[in-house]
């Protein structure tokens, strides 16, 4: 069954969409069966391009030109980075900074696991800002803005600073998180609870274009997905105690 996509945004120009997680923003190139948010998306709202994309397991804003001028438009914009767009992670680990810029160059692509790594001598340039929003013992919640637009930026960063993003398989343990986790003081029940959290912890939470046709600024903003919500929820209360 496919998942329901949240429409957060529409209008003759674009379709602002908040993407689940677990679906593929492209074409998938092994099994091009598998559905993707134009081939869901098309059939009712007409020819969508791709303007960014998001991780498969990245959930969030993810804009879509309804027209070749609009995308033109958009395609200079992020082209000039004058694109603003934050993320959400929740990582494992505890930074003893409130605000951060890392500044290491990526090479994408590389293993049998197509992971991005950090590489001094050959990598692109790459930069990203993080804010910590909140702290939670095990868990941290982080603002990452992106100043450069490289694959998995963000998570292999995050990686980089020893704070994998939850329930990240490529950079970091890759398992759920459990109601255990997020409130480790309570007593544990007779039977196993299922997880809490089972997707990448990483949304794209919001994003500032300018619009192609009014000129003027669109920020739209990405609830968290439901699980996110749940989880947040008990680490707030199991700080709370």
């Amino acid at each position: 069954m496919s998942p329901a996509i949240p429409i957060l945004y529409t209008d003759d120009a674009l379709l602002v969409i908040n993407k689940p997680s677990g679906l593929h923003t492209l074409p998938d190139g092994y099994d091009a069966s598998l559905p993707h948010v134009r081939s869901l998306l098309e059939p009712e709202y007409g020819r969508l391009w791709i303007v960014h994309r998001l991780d498969r397991e990245t959930s969030g804003v993810l804009a879509l030109a309804r027209s070749a001028e609009a995308h033109r438009h958009l395609n200079t914009q992020f082209a000039e980075h004058s694109i603003h767009k934050i993320y959400h992670a929740l990582v494992l680990g505890e930074p003893d900074w409130k605000t951060h810029t890392i500044s290491l160059p990526l090479s994408t692509n590389r293993g049998h696991r197509h992971r991005t790594v950090v590489d001094k001598r050959h990598g692109k340039p790459a930069v990203t800002h993080l804010r910590v929003l909140a702290r939670y013992g095990l868990y941290t919640l982080i603002e990452a803005a992106p100043e450069t637009g490289r694959t998995h930026q963000i998570r292999a960063h995050l990686a980089a600073l020893e704070l994998p993003i939850a329930v990240d398989p490529l950079y970091g343990d890759g398992l759920p998180v459990r109601r255990a986790d997020a409130v480790p003081q309570e007593l544990p029940g007779l039977l196993p609870e299922p997880p809490v959290l089972t997707h990448l912890a990483l949304h794209a939470r919001s994003l500032a274009i300018i619009h192609p046709v009014s000129g003027e600024t669109l920020a739209v903003e990405a609830p968290y997905p439901r699980e996110w919500q749940e989880l947040l929820h008990l680490l707030k209360r199991s700080r709370m105690r």
